[in-house]
């Protein structure tokens, strides 16, 4: 899938360089690009620290700066969590990665900037991108660690690149229980508790069973809930008959 880079702008340690590897290759992202890197390339600290994502650092592009990192991009995104002074606009991760998802539908080239651990990206290299992301962090402690901003960012991406469900249920081998099911499951209760002498008094009876089969409604059942609810209450019936 064609996908936005990922430009590690001076990075200073290489255990935040492979936090961030590991970070975009968790949402399927494998284009990055490092400049500069305090400590060398390649790095052993990074590789240790990608822990399995070590590919994207042996596949990474390195620069020695920032305008040749960039220079066959056709949109820039800078993330920083400083005012810049600059007239650019700013936007948050979740609607950077959905401009960034249009803009390569229709064919343009993207990236997204992460500036060094010590203080971010300097105002030169803001002035390269075309927009700003800014996280809407705690104001009294903005400052994100690299890796993290990277696991933001990418985590958006796939929001936007993947059809993702907000919400599932996992059947685990079984399946919704049908209304006959259920129905069967009421009577069996209903009727075991007639004979213990539950519906009292009998004015209040039929009352009584309705909420029950109310409550049996409400309840999202499996097959496998109302087998096991079957089997609780013949068990008690059996173990009151040995009793008794």
């Amino acid at each position: 899938m064609t996908q936005p880079v990922f430009v590690l702008v001076r990075p200073q340690m290489g255990e935040n360089i492979g936090a961030a590897a590991r970070a975009m290759w968790n949402f399927g992202l494998d284009r990055m690009r490092v400049t500069a890197p305090r400590d060398g390339w390649p790095n052993q600290r990074a590789v240790a620290m990608a822990s399995g994502a070590g590919r994207l650092l042996d596949e990474a592009g390195l620069f020695d700066t920032t305008a040749e990192a960039l220079h066959d991009r056709t949109h820039v995104f800078a993330t920083t969590a400083r005012a810049r002074g600059l007239t650019k606009p700013v936007v948050t991760p979740e609607r950077a990665m959905e401009m960034a998802a249009e803009m390569i539908g229709r064919g343009e080239k993207v990236a997204v900037m992460f500036g060094p651990e010590r203080a971010g990206l300097e105002n030169d290299d803001i002035t390269r991108a075309n927009t700003i992301i800014n996280v809407p962090v705690n104001p009294e402690f903005p400052s994100l660690n690299l890796g993290q901003c990277v696991l933001l960012c990418a985590y958006e991406w796939r929001r936007q690149a993947e059809q993702i469900e907000a919400e599932r249920m996992d059947m685990a081998g079984t399946e919704w229980a049908t209304n006959v099911e259920i129905e069967k499951l009421s009577e069996h209760y209903e009727q075991r508790l007639d004979d213990a002498g539950f519906f009292f008094p009998d004015h209040k009876a039929e009352g009584m069973k309705m909420n029950l089969r109310n409550l049996w409604s409400r309840m999202p059942l499996t097959r496998a809930d109302v087998q096991t609810l079957h089997g609780i209450l013949r068990q008690m019936v059996r173990w009151k008959d040995r009793s008794g």
